[in-house]
């Protein structure tokens, strides 16, 4: 049983960016913005120069994770990589590749081991982790990829954006716009929606969830004079989902589904492609949304915005989002605890 009373682990993300300085300022919020204790998995020297560099006063502890809920009053918790980083805010660096899958790593092994009650993670950026040779598409993806190697079962991961005012998942994620209608399929609807179902049920406490099932096409296909795909991929989902007995409607054309009156009709609105979830999601809370990763076998969340590298070192990047990821990965982890005890 994985102790879900233990503190969050929190991942860097890539150093050059803003990761190392909302965790700074996450910590300094404090009780004020209901930041639960977390631990950040980062190279302290890095975090050192980092609060020096925007001006931060903050006390540093080197820890242990099983040591941290006891310092986080007092002091940043840092757990200490093998890998150092090179500390070059705004200037993204290969080089500093194997700290940031590292911190990934120990955070979801600590979370599997129970150690930590959650993984929470600071942006990376994709390109200097490739030119590193790394082969995973995005974060979601790497952490499906350690579930699985944990755990010895595959996972499907799907990515939930969740706001105050509205919650979007995309069925297709990280891949070109061209590809969406090679890669989507009927049967790739039902897994994610399933899984956005169980999990918004199991963890969110939502007894029966209602699921909006966009279409692919303007005005979800318009009877397929704009295309067929949501006659013959979307609908036959969505008939699926229903004979199984999920809430679920659609294909729903998208540009009706995220006003405030059609928002009250359902819990998670599912997206065909990235950008057509994300988009409502940050237009309506860019600060405080935050990317929950569904499927997996741990609670992880993330701020919803990227590494910002032309802002990083300069003391101006606001920590909303990853308080809020912070707080919402706490609730998760205390619904499952109080669910588990039911």
């Amino acid at each position: 049983m994985r102790r879900t009373d233990a503190p969050l682990a929190l991942s860097v993300g890539d150093p050059s960016g803003v990761g190392p300085e909302i965790a700074i300022a996450a910590w300094q919020a404090g009780d004020s913005a209901g930041v639960p204790p977390f631990y950040l998995l980062a190279d302290p020297a890095l975090i050192e120069a980092r609060a020096r560099e925007v001006g931060a006063t903050v006390a540093i502890m080197e820890t242990v994770p099983g040591q941290a809920a006891h310092h986080f009053p007092r002091a940043l918790p840092v757990v200490p990589l093998y890998a150092r980083h090179l500390d070059s805010a705004g200037k993204p660096n290969p080089a500093n590749a194997a700290g940031t899958i590292e911190a990934i790593d120990r955070a979801v092994a600590d979370t599997l081991a129970g150690a930590a009650a959650a993984v929470v993670t600071c942006p990376i950026a994709k390109k200097p982790l490739y030119d590193a040779g790394f082969r995973f598409p995005g974060h979601t993806e790497y952490l499906a990829h350690l579930a699985s190697r944990h755990t010895g079962t595959e996972v499907t991961p799907v990515m939930l954006l969740a706001g105050p005012e509205l919650r979007t998942v995309p069925v297709t994620i990280h891949i070109a716009l061209a590809e969406v209608p090679k890669v989507l399929t009927t049967e790739l609807i039902v897994t994610t929606a399933r899984i956005t179902a169980a999990d918004l049920k199991s963890r969110f406490g939502i007894a029966r969830p209602r699921l909006a099932i966009a279409g692919l096409n303007p005005h979800a296909g318009e009877g397929g004079a704009m295309g067929s795909e949501d006659l013959s991929i979307v609908l036959p989902a969505v008939e699926a989902l229903q004979a199984e007995g999920i809430d679920a409607v659609g294909p729903l054309p998208a540009d009706t589904m995220f006003h405030p009156r059609a928002r009250t009709g359902y819990d998670a609105a599912l997206c065909m492609y990235h950008d057509q979830a994300l988009i409502p999601a940050k237009t309506l809370a860019f600060d405080e949304a935050v990317n929950v990763t569904l499927g997996l076998p741990f609670i992880r969340t993330s701020p919803d915005h990227g590494t910002a590298f032309d802002i990083a070192g300069k003391g101006i990047a606001r920590a909303d989002s990853l308080i809020a990821a912070l707080r919402l990965a706490r609730r998760l982890a205390d619904s499952g605890r109080h669910a588990a005890a039911a």
